[in-house]
């Protein structure tokens, strides 16, 4: 570090700062305003500033529901001059989402024009489009005229605005939310507002309620795309009882039959916030890609509603594993995450609970219902103080006229004379002549015993909670009985189902074009796949110094299994392999093969077929081939070998006589029955040997003979009688070959 240099004398005023705390302080009060004033809502009326000051704005404008509709310019405008000071492309856009019917559940607006469509086509320009306010808007704002919240300046302190809205509706959980502030995010789905109030109800009636108690009323989101949520009881209510975790929400979708055994899938409701066009285009992308076998053709033939026609391959494809394929690689089905980061307060980022969120709800409407109640009770003191003079001055009318007419100042003359206040003094200065005649004095006392009696009633509701809860209960059963599930826009949309129990290998094959191929492995080792059957193997071009070691026929949605010398079973996926076009990919590549071990064959898994597995020193045992499909490059180790052994032959079961030959040309034939089925481990002794060890080993139907191929390639053949001196039991050391026996001591 170089000495610091002195600031020069004529530069100013300057301060020094420590540069981590003035970044330090910045970037605190830059996430802070982020998190305040941008991204998060208030639990107590489900708004983020915008969407706020948009309403309020409105009400400023008396875009009532029962009113005209006005530009959108012009509401845009007035936002953004006396309550938003952001870009109007910004607010127009939340002036957009509050009115569409597919992005939110309960539209706070009621657009005139292009406001968009699912197909995610944006909306008209500003100019082009109106919208006032609907009745879900109105209850936000019912009692704000009454001191039912407080207001702050505006940003150029001009005006002012509400903190928060009374919020008489349960817009947080019944909207939903989303926004990502610094450091953290909101995401909260939508909900049907009549369960809400249900639930609502019951925690008033019992503030202890359990989360168990609430879920009876509360089934979970209810998308305004509808959809169906797949996700269990217990996964629901644990997103529920800690404000975190996601619901997996699919397409709905329905069979259509179409004549003569054919039928087409049709889906009449799509995921939230999916774009319809988005989401064929990639299906169709799909399609072209060859990724969904299943699937043949995509159409919309959607109106006003949405309907996807899916047209499956063939008439034999499962309508099921075919959505299953599609809900897979595609937006059919998507993960919706809730997190329930909201202001609590107003004032405190918390991630909270269901019951959390629906309690302080409600304690902001009883606070809304205190402050409109006080409110409403000095209206009455001050309506009933200025009666109580109109009654006097009624009383002693001829006195109060000749006070007006004959005094200099008759105010102060009135208040002493009939002791009034300086209130009933300036009223009754300040009345009409018209209100002098008989019948008004018996309006003024009729309105006196309302007044009285309703201030009465508004101060027995001050003073008691019990009295106060009960008040906003009726207003809750309101709004339930406004947005009751009886209602068009009341009515439960999202359903819920448990997903068909289809397992992933029969998915997995789904997705795969079927084609078949000729698995072709080098004795070097290089892997490759030929399209089709019957490919004429001599005509195969290898690299110098290389040859064929195997070859066998598959289809590309097989499983090939492959065993190496010391026992271990390797799974590749047939249409992962590589093209035929060239010479193959290293084996080594593609599974973790150690460098002193090669492979014994390959071939296709079928989980009905069993496969002898025996080592070079005589010992072995039999295993199921779905036993040996393995999910990782490192395989599964199956049959247990100590070096020099190795992994000799893996022969299909597919007879009930075992025939070994050893590499001293002795042969024992014993029955299969002897030889235990295991999934892994060394085996039992199939032959005995004083020196070397198996040389080959063959299954047969004794009812069908032992046959092998002498170097002539002639086929010789011993039946049960002719193999008498060979038989017995496994672990014997037999006896030598038969007459004719191939020189090499194998059967092929």
């Amino acid at each position: 570090m170089g000495k610091p240099v002195d600031p020069p004398a004529s530069g100013g005023d300057i301060e020094p700062i420590d540069l981590k705390t003035a970044l330090e302080e910045r970037y605190l009060a830059y996430a802070l305003s982020t998190i305040m004033g941008r991204a998060l809502p208030d639990v107590r009326d489900g708004l983020k500033p915008v969407h706020r000051r948009i309403v309020h704005a409105m009400r400023v404008l008396k875009l009532d529901p029962d009113q005209g509709y006005k530009k959108c310019a012009r509401i845009v405008g007035d936002v953004m001059g006396k309550f938003h000071p952001h870009g109007d492309a910004s607010i127009y856009d939340a002036l957009v989402r509050l009115a569409q019917d597919f992005s939110i559940r309960y539209p706070l607006i009621d657009g005139q024009g292009n406001f968009g469509n699912i197909d995610g086509d944006s909306a008209a320009a500003m100019r082009y489009t109106e919208a006032r306010m609907t009745d879900v808007a109105t209850l936000l704002l019912r009692g704000i005229d009454e001191n039912a919240v407080d207001f702050k300046p505006t940003y150029n302190e001009e005006d002012e605005e509400p903190i928060v809205l009374p919020g008489a509706f349960p817009n947080l959980l019944a909207n939903g939310a989303s926004g990502i502030a610094v450091g953290m995010a909101t995401s909260i789905p939508p909900h049907n507002a009549a369960e809400l109030c249900d639930a609502a109800l019951k925690l008033i009636e019992d503030p202890d309620a359990s989360l168990d108690t609430l879920l009876r009323f509360i089934q979970g989101p209810d998308f305004p795309t509808g959809g169906v949520v797949i996700d269990s009881a217990d996964i629901i209510r644990e997103a529920y009882a800690t404000g975190r975790g996601s619901f997996r929400v699919r397409a709905k979708w329905e069979r259509e039959e179409q004549g003569r055994g054919g039928y087409v899938v049709v889906v009449t409701e799509i995921p939230f916030q999916v774009q319809k066009s988005r989401l064929i285009e990639k299906i169709a992308d799909l399609l072209v890609a060859k990724k969904l076998p299943l699937l043949a053709d995509i159409r919309d033939e959607s109106a006003e509603d949405v309907r996807v026609v899916l047209e499956p391959k063939s008439r034999t494809v499962d309508p099921e594993l075919l959505m299953e394929s599609l809900f897979r690689l595609t937006d059919l089905e998507s993960r919706i995450p809730l997190n329930m980061n909201v202001l609590s307060g107003g004032k405190v980022p918390k991630v909270l609970s269901l019951k959390e969120v629906l309690s302080e709800w409600l304690a902001h409407q009883r606070e809304v219902l205190i402050r409109r109640s006080q409110f409403r009770l000095d209206q009455i003191e001050r309506r009933l103080e200025i009666l109580s003079g109109y009654i006097i001055a009624f009383l002693n009318l001829d006195e109060v006229i000749r006070i007006i007419r004959e005094e200099d100042e008759p105010k102060q003359v009135m208040m002493r004379t009939f002791e009034l206040s300086d209130l009933q003094a300036e009223s009754i200065l300040n009345m009409r002549l018209r209100s002098l005649r008989k019948l008004e004095e018996f309006e003024l006392k009729r309105e006196f015993d309302q007044l009285s009696e309703e201030r009465a009633d508004k101060q027995a509701l001050l003073a008691s909670t019990e009295l106060q809860w009960q008040r906003v209960a009726g207003e809750v059963r309101e709004v339930l009985e406004t947005f009751s599930k009886k209602t068009k826009l009341g009515k439960r949309r999202t359903i819920f189902a448990d997903a068909p129990e289809r397992s992933l290998d029969d998915i997995a094959v789904a997705l795969i074009e079927r084609e078949p191929i000729t698995v072709v492995l080098s004795q070097k080792g290089f892997l490759r796949a030929m399209k089709g059957h019957g490919v004429d193997l001599s005509t195969l071009a290898f690299r110098e110094g290389d040859a064929l070691k195997f070859a066998f026929p598959a289809v590309t949605t097989d499983k090939l299994v492959f065993l190496s010398t010391n026992g271990r079973a390797f799974t590749l996926a047939a249409d992962k392999l590589p093209g035929g076009r060239g010479q193959g990919d290293p084996m080594r590549l593609l599974i973790e093969l150690e460098d002193d071990q090669d492979l014994v064959l390959g071939f296709v898994a079928d989980p009905a077929q069993k496969r002898l597995l025996v080592s070079t020193d005589g010992n072995g045992f039999i295993v199921p081939e779905g036993e040996l499909v393995s999910g990782t490059r490192k395989g599964k180790q199956v049959l247990n070998v100590a070096e020099p052994a190795r992994l000799a032959k893996a022969e299909r079961v597919t007879g009930d006589m075992v025939a070994v030959v050893g590499e001293n040309r002795k042969m024992v034939v014993f029955p299969l029955a002897q030889v235990p089925e295991m999934l892994r481990g060394k085996g039992v002794r199939l032959q005995r040997y004083a020196d070397g060890g198996l040389l080959d080993v063959k299954i047969f139907a004794m009812s069908e003979g032992l046959t092998w191929s002498d170097t002539a390639g002639r086929q010789h053949q011993r039946n049960e009688a002719d193999l008498l001196e060979w038989r017995g039991d496994r672990a014997q050391a037999g006896r030598l070959v038969p007459k004719g026996f191939p020189k090499s001591g194998r059967f092929t």
